[in-house]
């Protein structure tokens, strides 16, 4: 079994990473939404952008990104958004259903942070130093795994290289194994 799918897997995770769901469906509604959610923290995982979040493990950021598209919905543009995410959103934002769901679940803290602001905090910025430490580590633990996993399989490779075997006739192990299995069938 190869571990370089999985490899190639984890590794290009990032890359596929950074798309989001919405229900708009206007192309300015749809490109105002992805700006925002791409300016403001995972609520869960702040290492992240809300818009790399999945909806299946942060139901606080999914909710978060219902109450952004009703914004959006009323007229709000990207940067208001925004500043209103840092500043807050004022005591009429109570009435959006979304809120409202927050405060009935006794959310009050997530309530309170949307009438009041986050603050700067809200704001994705990121280190990406960390992110990119971890990558660069799992890669090199993965090739040192592959290496270890082949340097176990076949531990003379190495040494011999394409040497002549210790019978003196030259033959490499797999001509070896076909000449075991067509001794055995006769």
């Amino acid at each position: 079994m190869s571990l370089l799918p999985i490899l190639c897997a984890v590794l290009s995770a990032p890359l596929v990473a950074d798309s989001t769901f919405t229900n708009l469906t206007e192309p300015d509604q749809i490109r105002t939404f992805h700006e925002v959610t791409s300016r403001i923290r995972c609520i869960c995982i702040p290492s992240i952008t809300i818009k790399s979040c999945s909806f299946n493990n942060c139901t606080v950021s999914a909710k978060l990104k219902l109450f952004i598209e009703n914004r959006i919905q009323k007229g709000e543009n990207a940067e208001t958004i925004v500043n209103k995410m840092v500043n807050g959103f004022g005591e009429d934002v109570l009435s959006d259903p979304v809120i409202q769901k927050f405060a009935e679940s006794g959310n009050t803290g997530m309530v309170e942070s949307v009438v009041h602001g986050f603050g700067e905090n809200i704001l994705a910025t990121p280190d990406s130093t960390w992110i990119n430490l971890s990558l660069i580590l799992a890669g090199i633990l993965g090739a040192l795994l592959i290496y270890l996993y082949m340097k176990r399989k076949n531990p003379n490779s190495a040494a011999r290289g394409s040497a002549p075997d210790a019978t003196g006739k030259g033959e490499t192990s797999f001509q070896k194994y076909l000449s075991e299995i067509e001794e055995k069938q006769k």
